[in-house]
């Protein structure tokens, strides 16, 4: 059943407004959340003060006091100094479907309050706040209306405080500069490790998104955004004065104007700034808030999106038949005939195929319409590779051309930006693409922000430090696999790019661009699978790689998008297990960093009956011998359980088919 629930009557809310008219209250349906809106002024309660925020979690403070204001080009700080003057509260039970991702179906449900402000020095100025409190976090944005007192929006920085309410263990994406691909690790330190005195020490450390803490004895908290069409991403630095301050403070990409960070006309609204919360940090796996603050598809007709896993020359190095590097028609096809031998509906045609600086003309070493047309002979459809640059220069030109060649996707590379300019484009080549029958996965990109539902052809986002980096260093190591769906994944679909089955221990790993190793073992690479969310996924390896390899069945049958997720344990840095449903199937992965980990997990999620559960576990011998795999079919109903025994790097997959 469909139903939705939109109330603008004080009556049923009046548990939302404060007596005072300078504070507003906000809960989330069930009550444990708490959200409160109020200006304080060192004059009368009701006289004009300071706008903040405040964010408790079952009566326990999580964010203390926290300014809201903007920094207006010409104007006062807007936020300053204002006045409550209504605040109209409501409530939505609502559901909606996604075309990809981690679940099919959002029960979309909420509490609101729209809060109208004043600024009444000289001509009258109007802010307004429009926040949601949902049972899994809190999401607020400015909204500034159409007015007399200035009529453009020309924003010089925004100050959005989160006042955490105690130092909190934290995972922090440390980014040297506004212009990168989101490609680092997430390092767990205190908050606190980025203050210091004066401002001093860390305190001018860019933190990307997301950003995850845990608060202890309160909550964990993973501080997001959503929805940024017309706005610039925000970064966090800490803006604590003295020695153990837990106080972030937002920091706007700036774009080529160094004066404005975003302009546009009035009315204006910023992204979402999203507060993730739950008792464990799975919880924030499983949210679904960050489609939730994003408009519906513009997509009406949606039937020739479809996910699913793809063939892919770039990683192993472009390895043909005869197992020799060559990019060429024969060698896209060969991996075109992997692609349909093991029932994958894509294969990437990677960088190399255009004239440098001209992505309409091919430049005879991979002819795309000929890979194609052969591609569709065999059931696979094609995506392309293609440079940021030239497509912002001339996607006009060249996404027509595609459609006429029968290109099913592009991957869009080297972004490296998300000022407004950036996160425009986002928005620009995926409405265009889409208008062609063209899905999209952006490479050297920023983290997603949930623009997926309102064009559901955007099947994939960088924005990682992914299995790519086994070619050049060490640093995609089982500690960091195991923290990324903790930090990197609550923003959404994650193009980590897994399946490398050249599996070895750190005393044999050794970085190299040809047929690329990985630490850890096979089992934890057939985890990623379940755990990491990508509806375009990549089967990374060589073909030959996967040859004569029963393991490889379990790739096979992968789904790439899902009804039902659900986490089952876990804890950052050290070990998650998912399982996720499509259809009747259930699929469940587990992955663990340097140390070996015996869990035991019931299988209540299940449905009711009995299933066949594909087992591929470490083998005893995984520590020493990585590629070593141990296959087995069980019995199994949702009153069973499973006692999973993973080794160092290790990991645990399943498949659950219903048994007849």
């Amino acid at each position: 059943m469909r139903f939705a629930l939109l109330v603008l009557l004080l009556g049923p809310f009046a548990h939302l407004l404060h007596a005072q008219s300078n504070v507003v209250t906000l809960e989330s349906p069930d009550h444990r959340l708490g959200a409160k809106f109020e200006t304080l002024s060192d004059n009368a309660p009701a006289a004009p003060g300071r706008l903040v925020y405040s964010v408790t979690v079952a009566g326990k403070p999580l964010i203390e006091r926290s300014g809201l204001s903007l920094d207006l080009q010409g104007q006062r700080p807007l936020g300053s100094a204002v006045r409550i003057v209504n605040a109209t509260p409501s409530s939505v039970d609502d559901s909606y479907e996604l075309v990809t991702g981690k679940v099919s179906r959002v029960r979309d449900h909420y509490n609101a309050v729209r809060i109208e402000l004043s600024d009444d020095r000289g001509i009258p100025r109007k802010l307004m706040i429009e926040a949601r409190a949902y049972d899994d976090g809190i999401a607020f944005r400015y909204v500034v209306p159409d007015q007399t007192a200035f009529r453009e929006f020309r924003l010089k920085n925004e100050n959005t405080e989160f006042r955490i309410s105690k130092d909190a263990e934290s995972y922090a994406l440390i980014l040297p500069h506004f212009r990168t691909m989101y490609e680092a690790e997430f390092l767990k330190l205190p908050a606190s490790a980025f203050a210091g005195p004066n401002g001093l020490s860390r305190s001018n450390a860019l933190i990307g998104l997301p950003y995850l803490l845990h608060v202890p004895g309160v909550a964990w908290l993973a501080v997001t955004e959503a929805d940024l069409h017309g706005y610039s991403s925000m970064y966090l630095v800490n803006s604590s004065q003295g020695w153990g301050g837990a106080d972030f403070v937002s920091k706007l990409a700036p774009g080529d104007d160094p004066d404005v960070v975003v302009e546009g006309t009035l009315p204006h609204h910023s992204g979402w700034r999203v507060l993730l919360v739950g008792d464990e940090p799975g919880q924030l796996i499983e949210s679904n808030i960050i489609t939730s603050l994003n408009p519906p598809s513009e997509i009406h007709d949606t039937s020739w999106i479809h996910p699913g896993l793809t063939a892919w020359d770039w990683w192993s190095g472009s390895v043909g038949a005869d197992g020799k590097p060559s990019f060429s028609t024969d060698t896209m096809k060969y991996y075109v005939d992997f692609a349909a031998r093991s029932h994958f509906p894509y294969m990437l045609i990677d960088a190399g195929w255009s004239v440098p600086g001209d992505i309409t003309r091919m430049n005879g070493k991979v002819d795309v319409p000929a890979v194609v047309q052969y591609a569709a002979g065999k059931n696979v459809k094609v995506w392309i590779w293609l440079h940021y640059r030239e497509v912002d220069a001339q996607m006009e030109q060249a996404f027509p051309l595609y459609e006429q060649w029968g290109v099913a996707g592009l991957k869009i590379d080297f972004v490296e930006r998300d000022d407004q300019r950036g996160i425009e484009f986002y928005y620009r080549a995926a409405k265009l693409a889409a208008e062609h029958h063209l899905m999209v996965d952006f490479h050297g990109a920023t983290k997603p922000t949930g623009v997926e539902r309102t064009f559901p052809n955007i099947l994939g986002y960088e924005a990682v430090l992914g299995m790519e980096q086994n070619k050049a260093n060490a640093r995609d190591t089982p500690e960091h696999r195991v923290t990324l769906p903790f930090t990197r994944m609550l923003a959404g679909r994650m193009d980590y790019t897994p399946g490398g089955f050249e599996n070895v221990t750190p005393q044999q790993f050794e970085s190299r661009s040809l047929r690329p190793m990985v630490m850890g073992t096979r089992a934890a690479q057939l985890a990623m699978y379940v755990v990491y969310e990508a509806p375009f996924q990549m089967v990374s390896d060589t073909p030959k790689a996967y040859e004569d390899q029963p393991a490889f069945a379990f790739i096979e049958h992968a789904p790439t998008s899902w009804d039902e997720t659900k986490v089952l344990n876990g804890y950052p840095g050290e070990y998650i297990t998912m399982a996720r449903r499509k259809g009747e199937e259930w699929f469940l992965g587990s992955m663990t960093n340097w140390s070996g980990r015996e869990l035991t997990v019931p299988l209540t999620f299940l449905g009711t009956g009995r299933y066949t559960a594909e087992v591929y576990a470490d083998a005893p011998d995984a520590g020493q011998y990585p590629k070593s795999v141990s296959i087995q079919k069980k019995i199994v109903d949702r009153n069973s359980h499973l006692d999973l025994k993973l080794a160092p790097g290790g990991g645990y997959a399943v498949r659950f088919v219903p048994a007849r």
